[in-house]
């Protein structure tokens, strides 16, 4: 009886502790761009306001300049409110991504291609997994993303991998490593963002050059949130069926009725780019997920 007994306290306090951990994985963030996040380069071009929620890139003849999260994750939600560069912004990219710190890294990219004035914002998408990419999208966005903030989401589960823009899904990407379709889910990824020349190709292919004279162009971050699995050196916590991991839950593995809704209405009006749609550059082999369910 009493080696019984001891067995099954033994039990209990291992199911605690894994509890224990796997909340300790999840964590909120704290809205504070001081604590959350590094400065990657050019501190001087990184302006945060003085109670921390606030932060500016700058990009200039000389430097652009960039920072990133303290913590690396496997799976969650991020979510970002930004204000992009305002006037003639051509040539300037702004990335808003996760990556991971391998040669053979994964990567989740949203990245704002500059414009010239009076024309749309392009947003481009893109996927790495295993060092490879190749998985580009475009659209304009249907607003002037200058004049105000705007929040620009990406959900990544074990299912599926979600852009949102103001909470309307603008591309999915599933997980169909069971077809042999390459998918994120072993790499730990930390949040980027950074404001760069990318003039020799972003805006009409590298037609449009960047104006210097309009510099500094000045992109704006707030009231960002962070609900994620910290990086523990196991996956298994990340990827484990809890209450603190519920972006892992059945509801989150498609989307929703009225998702759906908007996301078809963004591929039908605003979508001016998609690989899955590009047989000359695959020379009629497009990648296997181009003939797979999108949800």
């Amino acid at each position: 009886m009493d080696d019984c007994f001891k067995c099954r306290a033994l039990v209990i306090s291992l199911l605690i502790l894994t509890l224990f951990r796997v909340s300790l994985a999840t964590v909120v963030s704290t809205g504070d761009f001081n604590k959350d996040f590094f400065v990657m380069w050019a501190p001087n071009h990184v302006n945060t306001s003085s109670n921390g929620r606030e932060r500016s890139l700058k990009l200039d003849q000389e430097s652009g300049s960039g920072f990133a999260s303290n913590q690396m994750f496997l799976f969650g939600r991020i979510d970002m409110q930004i204000k992009l560069v305002p006037g003639n912004s051509a040539g300037t990219v702004l990335a808003y991504y996760l990556a991971s710190d391998q040669p053979n890294r994964d990567e989740i990219d949203f990245e704002f291609l500059g414009n010239v004035s009076g024309e749309p914002y392009i947003v481009q998408t893109n996927i790495y997994v295993d060092g490879f990419d190749n998985r580009e999208e475009r659209i304009y966005l249907w607003f002037d993303p200058t004049e105000d903030y705007h929040t620009y989401s990406i959900l990544w589960n074990l299912h599926q991998i979600v852009f949102m823009v103001d909470s309307i899904p603008i591309r999915l990407y599933r997980n169909h490593a069971d077809k042999g379709v390459a998918y994120p889910r072993w790499q730990p990824m930390s949040i980027k963002i950074s404001l760069w020349n990318g003039d020799t190709w972003a805006t009409r292919g590298g037609l449009d050059k960047i104006d210097w004279w309009k510099s500094p162009f000045i992109a704006s971050f707030k009231d960002y949130t962070i609900d994620v699995c910290v990086w523990k050196g196991n996956p298994r916590f990340c990827r484990a069926d809890s209450s603190g991991n519920w972006w892992n839950k059945p509801g989150f593995s498609s989307l929703t009725r009225e998702q759906k809704r908007w996301f078809k209405w963004v591929r039908k009006y605003h979508m001016i780019y998609d690989y899955c749609q590009d047989n000359q550059r695959f020379q009629n082999n497009l990648p296997k997920e181009c003939f797979l369910p999108k949800y």
